[in-house]
């Protein structure tokens, strides 16, 4: 079984600090949490940037800013910006991040309802065009998938040269598809050969799913993104916080901590 490979999805575009103060916005505080979570055993940093008043954005050169002062304080961490960005954004505007050619960038592979009347667009032409952007910039995406069609998404698209094998790909949980061990082995099950796989749980399932993820043989991603508390109804003081009871999980269970450079063997990066 490789060793374990923590991400830390330390701040995402929807939380806020009213839902937790810690969450970050500015780029120093995105370099902190960054660098808390890098401390205690993330080797990748998946990354949402925000304006300095908590507001989502795209943007490229926010986008230059944080991961500058992300390297700055941890300098061999694994950083994967988003492609998601927000409802209602165009693909152009979604794909500014890897303009500036991180190791790793996320490609979503299908829409989905993403609470009330928010519907996240993912369109077929929107999937092939976000992987061929990846292939061209040499970026190795994490597929994130919300449901088992995502999935098969991925490999037709992957038989039609859109995606690059083998993929890797990084389950959300408790979205779309409900966060149970059933639907996570279906999900597993349903991989192509030589895939590697990641899980995220949302909410009060994030630490299940990540036990899961760890006796599974995949990999973890924790983090303000998906969950703000450390335990029911205790706010994490910071992202480094979630990552270090993984790590507690994790050696509990016998399972090593990657580093971000075993990290790179295991995915299959080349560090830029």
């Amino acid at each position: 079984m490789d060793k374990l490979i923590i991400t830390a999805a330390i701040c995402g575009a929807e939380v806020t600090k009213e839902n937790n103060p810690n969450v970050p916005y500015t780029v120093e505080e995105i370099g902190r949490e960054a660098e808390s979570a890098y401390r205690a055993g993330a080797s990748i940093i998946h990354l949402h940037v925000r304006y300095d008043d908590g507001t989502p954005t795209q943007d490229k050169e926010r986008f230059r800013l944080c991961m500058e002062e992300i390297r700055r304080r941890c300098p061999d961490v694994i950083i994967q910006p988003s492609t998601g960005g927000a409802v209602g954004m165009s693909n152009d505007e979604r794909l500014q991040p890897i303009e500036l050619l991180p190791e790793m960038a996320t490609l979503d592979c299908g829409t989905l309802n993403f609470g009330g009347d928010e519907i996240f667009v993912n369109t077929e032409n929107t999937i092939k065009y976000f992987g061929q952007k990846m292939i061209e910039k040499g970026i190795k995406p994490e597929i994130e998938v919300f449901d088992k069609g995502m999935i098969d998404y991925a490999i037709k698209f992957a038989k039609q040269g859109y995606i690059l094998k083998p993929m890797h790909f990084d389950f959300v949980m408790g979205v779309q598809i409900a966060a149970t061990a059933r639907d996570l082995a279906f999900m597993v099950d349903s991989l192509p050969e030589g895939s590697t796989w990641t899980v995220a749980g949302v909410g009060r399932h994030q630490f299940q799913m990540a036990a899961l993820g760890i006796v599974m043989g995949g990999h973890v991603r924790v983090g303000f993104e998906d969950n703000v508390y450390i335990s029911k109804g205790v706010l994490a003081k910071s992202n480094g916080e979630l990552v270090e009871k993984v790590v507690r999980l994790a050696k509990e269970l016998g399972r090593e901590i990657a580093t971000p450079d075993e990290a790179r063997q295991i995915l299959g990066l080349k560090k830029r």
